[in-house]
């Protein structure tokens, strides 16, 4: 299949320091990645990186080609445009991502009305739609609350409408599901699955347990201190990892899970 996404010797300085040191991969169109790391490896910073998303100080070089299109040096409207509608995040904390003062349906039209010039009706419409897709209960309700008065695993679930709303080539999720108990997790994890099933989008997950990603993801890449040591498919790291690093992360993996 035809490459989506191209990331080729991507490198993130701050200070003065590598924290994204020369790492390629590529995304086919549809596909399905997983980036393993601790924290402080790298793997945020290299997707905020993609995105137009690092800090204004950082020192971005190498190339990021979506659909063919370099990224990197483009001017900041520009990748605003592209975000939430080609390209959408899930990000961590769900808190944070929304805004507390807005009710949740104006927060799950609102990328439709910049990115599509959906009506307000249309976008309303649109909104209660996706509440019910993404398993929220009594979506005429849920979309006339405020994050507050929603659960984590809800918040995480307006969060995953928000950034399905346009349709997006490629949905990024940052560690969705860290904030999460088990449960609430595993539902989030399912929703994804299939979320990005029916609609063909390509994934790039983002997190530090190998298992969990392995879950939804067909390969991944295991990042240290910046760079790549490990790639493969999903399976096959799972079942015999080959970096002493990657093996340390299953261990504790497994046993957080015990």
């Amino acid at each position: 299949m035809s490459a989506l996404l191209e990331v080729e010797d991507l490198t993130v300085e701050l200070g003065g320091r590598a924290v994204v040191d020369h790492v390629s991969w590529q995304l086919e169109v549809g596909g399905r990645l997983g980036i393993i790391g601790e924290s402080g490896s790298g793997k945020t910073m290299s997707v905020l990186a993609i995105v137009g998303l690092a800090p204004d100080h950082a020192v971005i070089s190498g190339s990021v080609r979506l659909d063919g299109a370099e990224l990197l040096g483009r001017p900041d409207r520009e990748l605003a445009a592209l975000r939430g509608d080609q390209v959408a995040m899930v990000f961590q904390d769900p808190r944070a991502a929304l805004n507390p003062l807005m009710r949740v349906g104006k927060q799950i039209s609102e990328p439709l009305r910049v990115h599509q010039r959906a009506s307000r009706r249309a976008a309303a419409t649109a909104a209660i739609e996706l509440c019910g897709r993404v398993g929220l209960p009594e979506p005429e309700r849920t979309v006339r609350a405020y994050p507050h008065q929603l659960s984590g695993g809800q918040r995480q679930r307006v969060g995953i409408a928000m950034a399905l709303a346009c349709r997006p080539e490629l949905l990024i999720a940052d560690e969705p599901t860290t904030a999460l108990d088990v449960t609430v997790q595993a539902g989030v994890m399912a929703l994804l699955r299939e979320l990005v099933a029916e609609e063909g989008t390509a994934l790039v997950f983002i997190s530090h347990d190998v298992a969990l990603v392995a879950g939804v993801v067909k390969s991944v890449i295991v990042m240290r201190d910046g760079r790549i040591v490990e790639r493969g498919s999903a399976a096959d790291i799972v079942r015999s990892p080959e970096h002493e690093y990657t093996r340390q992360l299953l261990d504790a993996a497994r046993r957080t899970s015990t």
